[in-house]
């Protein structure tokens, strides 16, 4: 009897994982990828004898298949996905088809803002106690890659909306929803409902005595909470039960002071971290250790260097209004802020309140910042346009006094002027201790 043929649809991180972890389980795999593959993926599929396409899509071999994996970044519209609903494949997301072969306890964290940093902290909370646990999802390997590569008796993923969609039987023992603000949604037919449901399919699976945490805070997900299903123990996290910088989860007391999580938001995806360690069992001790020692990850409210009494700030995966409100929030010095880059339809107004009074000044960094000066225009402050991020750090940096904060948080999609978000604070890195290397040598 021939092996069940698995088809791979899309190449990069999630797609290859998947095609890794079919190979290993015995399935005949195909990849195919509609655009190209990037080198380093073309050399993992080769060295594992998986066949590939890039450029097109063979649909005759595709539609032949038994089960076809898709990943997370190929919309449900594509005419290979309605050719596969039409013919009745079954079609699952990689995370699913993951799940099928982890032997681990899953802790899945879903939201639009906050994800990466939860995630990450829960990992590192784990890794303090010594339990031997995963990343993947969203941040570090695909969940199928870390399958396919060893037995893990805990996996932590960071998931997205998309990931979520094609699950069937996928169930985390701990799951977490941070939030949920309008996003992505081009991808749910503008519909802040169909955006919601998705995330809340986190916990469609779970059993009795799996542990859902949400935030009580959010308005939108109270407004949904109860009219889904919640088959396990929920439990609703709020900013009650953080008081000056001390959190208090399951009967502890927890002190954010020697952290380097800074910020109401912060605050809450520590809360939501320290919940899933208590519950896996990681002593209040550990856990106030593993605060002190963790450090945040690029791109996140990372501090970057001080020159000439100037903090600069790198919050470049800050690609939407809401993640730019936290990190305005969060300023307790008066700051210059770099905001812009390609706008998703965007609504400034919750952030003038945050910038008036506040900002030292604004530098545009997009292609287009009609819309960025005329929120903010009126208000007084002095702005500025930038169409790189040497222009930007430099504007910024005659515009702060010492004392003050250069802050990268542009509530916009990077795509106009860098490749990606990690490529804009990159840059922005680079320029900041550019300045601090030339003020050492002329010293």
């Amino acid at each position: 009897m021939s092996a069940k043929t698995l088809v791979v649809l899309g190449a990069a991180e999630s797609g290859v994982g998947a095609a890794l972890l079919g190979k290993k389980q015995g399935y005949a795999v195909f990849v195919s990828d509609r655009g190209a593959i990037q080198e380093e993926y073309k050399a993992q599929l080769s060295e594992a004898g998986i066949p590939f396409e890039e450029g097109s899509h063979d649909e005759a071999r595709i539609l032949s298949a038994d089960l076809v994996v898709k990943s997370p970044g190929i919309p449900e519209k594509a005419a290979i996905v309605q050719a596969l609903r039409g013919k009745g494949t079954e079609l699952v997301s990689e995370i699913e088809f993951a799940s099928w072969f982890a032997q681990g306890e899953i802790i899945a964290i879903t939201g639009t803002n906050g994800k990466t940093t939860t995630t990450l902290l829960t990992y590192h909370l784990l890794r303090a106690a010594g339990l031997d646990a995963a990343l993947g999802g969203n941040v570090g390997k695909s969940f199928a890659a870390n399958v396919a590569e060893r037995e893990s008796p805990i996996h932590v993923l960071e998931l997205s909306s998309f990931q979520l969609d094609d699950i069937r039987s996928f169930r985390p023992r701990i799951a977490m929803l941070l939030n949920i603000t309008p996003d992505h949604l081009d991808r749910y037919a503008y519909k802040l409902e169909n955006y919601a449901r998705a995330k809340f399919r986190i916990v469609e699976n779970q059993r009795p005595d799996d542990l859902f945490f949400y935030n009580a805070d959010d308005l939108v997900t109270m407004s949904f909470l109860g009219s889904v299903p919640l088959p396990g123990k929920a439990l609703g996290l709020s900013e009650h039960m953080v008081e000056r910088g001390v959190l208090h989860a399951g009967g502890h007391t927890f002190d954010l002071a020697r952290c380097g999580l800074k910020g109401r938001h912060n605050a809450m995806n520590a809360l939501f971290a320290i919940h899933a360690a208590l519950a896996m069992g990681v002593p209040p001790s550990i856990i106030q250790e593993g605060l002190e020692s963790y450090v945040n990850a690029p791109h996140r409210m990372e501090r970057i260097a001080e020159v000439d009494g100037v903090t600069y700030i790198n919050d470049s995966k800050a690609t939407n209004v809401e993640a730019a409100f936290y990190a305005l929030q969060a300023m307790t010095s008066p700051f210059v802020w770099i905001v812009g880059g390609q706008d998703k339809g965007n609504d400034y107004s919750p952030l003038v309140a945050l910038v008036q009074g506040r900002a030292r000044g604004i530098v545009c960094l997009g292609v287009d910042n009609a819309k960025i000066l005329s929120a903010f225009g009126e208000l007084g402050i002095p702005m500025a346009e930038a169409r790189s991020a040497q222009e930007a750090v430099q504007l910024a940096s005659r515009m702060a006094s010492p004392g003050d904060v250069v802050l990268l948080s542009p509530a916009c999609a990077s795509f106009d002027l860098f490749r990606n978000y990690e490529d804009r604070g990159d840059q922005f890195r680079a320029e900041a201790k550019a300045l601090l290397k030339n003020k050492v040598k002329n010293e």
